[in-house]
């Protein structure tokens, strides 16, 4: 199971290995078995981590709280949803024992001071800041206490209020690393914003990461070819799921893929090719794919070549196919049949 702190503790030269994250979020329709089955499947990926949210509806929302969609036929209000979304400490600790059995690291993120202290109680390692609590000032006063490492999603925020919560955290002596995000659901190719990546890096010298959104493989292989940290994307269990997140998720198999993906980009990243020492090991297939000098008729002994006697043809290990226009005008020392491979023992 990955260490969070690697993420800032990595050695210099050491290469980068992005922390890949599958987020449930709630995907698990507030069944404590869909749960413990999400925790499961994204193990089974070689994803680093699962990460869920922890509601507490009565610390974190009023009846009066907006739908961002209204998509459940079962709660009457937003109110009545985070409240069906809600696992006691026990469950959480059970759900934090079996990540913990499978590997991966667990994390969850807050909305409330209540919920701070419930994952403090589990021990969580890390804390994920939706970028919607950004502002929260009590909430990350207490979560700084802690001195845990945070991060932090900027999905809403503009640079200032950026520029505002990395003064805090370096204020509070806490190691962070920030998430370019997009609050859209799905999020569109043109909206991804990996420029924001090296930009974060730049103007904050932090680690970075890409928490997306599109429900494709495809940003977060473009963020591990840059150098990402952090790689966070929802996941389903089915395309055919119920819930608002689905068409923003990858399906398990979909996540495996990326985990892979990823996974091949940094050993490619990490091995940079010296060309001419690769074409050294190459010999032997050289040979084979390249061609050489060959007879293009029978010539008989004496004959002055010209360019018609001559061709090229596999394998290269003969006179290489370059050296070709070398060969007019020499005189050939014995005959040679057609097809015959030139060697410089057949000239005078």
């Amino acid at each position: 199971m990955r260490n969070i702190l690697d993420i800032w503790d990595r050695a210099e030269g050491t290469p980068e290995r992005c922390l890949i994250i599958g987020e449930v979020a709630q995907a698990h329709e507030g069944s404590l078995g869909m749960a413990h089955a999400f925790i499961d499947a994204i193990a089974g990926t070689g994803a680093d981590a699962v990460k869920f949210q922890t509601h507490i509806a009565a610390a974190e929302s009023t009846l009066e709280e907006p739908w961002r969609v209204k998509f459940s036929v079962q709660d009457k209000t937003r109110y009545d949803y985070w409240k069906r979304m809600e696992f006691t400490e026990d469950q959480w600790h059970g759900l934090k024992k079996h990540a913990e059995e499978r590997g991966v690291l667990f994390l969850s993120s807050p909305f409330s001071i209540e919920a701070v202290e419930l994952l403090l109680r589990i021990d969580v390692p890390a804390w994920k800041i939706a970028s919607g609590e950004a502002s929260n000032l009590p909430m990350f006063n207490r979560m700084a206490e802690s001195s845990l490492p945070f991060l932090v999603s900027t999905g809403l925020s503009q640079i200032e209020e950026i520029d505002e919560v990395v003064r805090r955290m370096k204020e509070r002596a806490v190691k962070f690393l920030l998430m370019q995000c997009t609050t859209a659901y799905p999020c569109p190719p043109e909206k991804i914003g990996l420029n924001m990546i090296p930009f974060f890096r730049g103007r904050y010298k932090s680690p970075v990461g890409l928490s997306d959104h599109s429900g494709t493989i495809f940003p977060g292989l473009a963020a591990a070819t840059i150098g990402v940290d952090v790689l966070e994307v929802h996941v389903t269990l089915s395309r055919e799921a119920f819930g608002p997140d689905v068409s923003a998720s990858l399906a398990t198999n979909e996540l495996r893929q990326l985990v892979d993906g990823v996974r091949f980009i940094e050993r490619m990243r990490a091995h940079p090719v010296d060309k001419d020492a690769m074409a050294r090991e190459t010999v032997p297939l050289r040979k084979l794919f390249s061609k050489s000098v060959v007879a293009k008729m029978d010539i008989p002994a004496g004959t002055l070549l010209q360019e018609s006697h001559l061709t090229v043809k596999k394998p290269g290990t003969g006179i290489p196919a370059a050296r070709l226009h070398n060969l007019i005008g020499r005189k050939l020392r014995r005959a040679v049949e057609a097809d015959a491979l030139l060697s410089e023992e057949d000239f005078e």
